[in-house]
């Protein structure tokens, strides 16, 4: 969780997306298929300093805009069980013998059928 930053009560509706953005709040439409896009609206103006490089700032569940600090550098990665263990000297595999011709190929399935995506 994260620390409230301004009290704004606002009510949230199911269908909006909210967001904060210069200091205010704003909503805008959520996408719903065969629907143009919507406009975003301002709700309220909270008039809050933001630091976009250390907090990330939300709407929280009670309707307060809210801050969290941000991570830096992303997740970490696991480390390696085990080091690489140094190759083995590999004897020269010997050649596959040259293939023919390619046969004809007779087998079940449909005359005349290709294999793969159609155009």
């Amino acid at each position: 969780m994260g620390e409230k930053i301004a009290k704004l009560g606002i009510k949230r509706d199911n269908d909006m997306m909210y967001y904060i953005k210069s200091g205010d709040v704003w909503a805008t439409p959520r996408k719903k298929p065969g629907q143009p896009k919507g406009k975003a609206a301002k709700v309220a103006s909270a008039g809050i300093e933001m630091d976009y490089s250390k907090y990330l700032y939300y709407l929280d569940g009670d309707g307060d805009v809210a801050r969290k600090e941000r991570q830096v550098g992303g997740s970490k990665r696991k480390k390696a069980s085990k080091a690489a263990a140094p190759k083995k000297a590999a004897k020269p595999a010997k050649k596959a013998p040259a293939k023919k011709a390619a046969a004809k190929k007779t087998g079940g399935g449909k005359k005349g059928a290709k294999k793969g995506k159609r155009k």
